[in-house]
Order: structure tokens, then C-alpha cells, then sequence
């Protein structure tokens, strides 16, 4: 699977479970690390919770295996890590404060939806 299709699949993932705020990054070209960045809120840690698990379960139902889950335990901010796509799903408040966005502000956003 490539990387945009990767992007896709974990867009829909998170559409799915009403995740809110949806932007997609494409750092390709400020990093070597990943090629796109998908942040995202929800609206409680049961939420933030249900979206990385929608997500991880998604890509594993098209044999892709995340290399790394973290945060999913408090669910404030769970970090997917699928290689190509690396997910942050956040509460508001911690989305706010951390400002990760700002931080990859010369990338341009791939896909933004309502």
C-alpha cells in the first residue's frame, strides 16, 4: 500500500469514529522520517481511545502493522506510528497547548475536513 493510500485509510479510520479537527500534513519534503503527519481531536479519552483503536484495527484488517502505539493508556494524546503515516489523536486542550501544528507550519496540509 502506498503512502497515499495509507493517508486515506486512516483518514477514513478516523471519520469514522466522528474524529474532529482533521488535518493532514505532507512533510515529504521536510523530513525523512514519515511522509505525512494526521492530527486529529476527540471529545474524551474514551474517544481519543476509540479513534486510535479504530485506526490501528483498520490497518490491520489491510495488513499493515503499526510499528508503535504510545499515550493510549490516558488517551490525552495516543501517537499512532505506521512508518509513512504517523497519527497524533488528541484532546482539545492537549492539541491546544502543544501546538503541533505550528511546529510543521511550512508543510503543506494535504487534506483538511470539516
Amino acid at each position: 500500500m502506498g503512502s497515499e493510500q495509507l493517508r486515506d485509510l486512516v483518514v477514513d479510520a478516523i471519520e469514522e469514529m466522528k474524529g474532529n479537527d482533521i488535518k493532514v500534513l505532507d512533510v515529504r519534503g521536510l523530513t525523512s522520517v514519515t511522509d505525512f503527519m494526521i492530527i486529529a481531536s476527540g471529545t474524551s479519552n474514551r474517544h481519543v481511545k476509540s479513534l486510535a483503536d479504530n485506526v490501528v484495527e483498520r490497518c490491520k484488517a489491510n495488513q499493515i502493522r503499526p510499528i508503535g502505539v504510545e499515550g493510549d493508556d490516558k488517551a490525552e494524546w495516543v501517537l499512532v506510528d505506521l512508518g509513512d503515516t504517523v497519527v497524533h489523536l488528541m484532546l482539545p486542550a492537549t492539541r491546544q497547548f502543544y501546538d503541533i501544528e505550528r511546529l510543521w507550519e511550512s508543510a503543506p496540509e494535504a487534506i483538511a475536513t470539516p
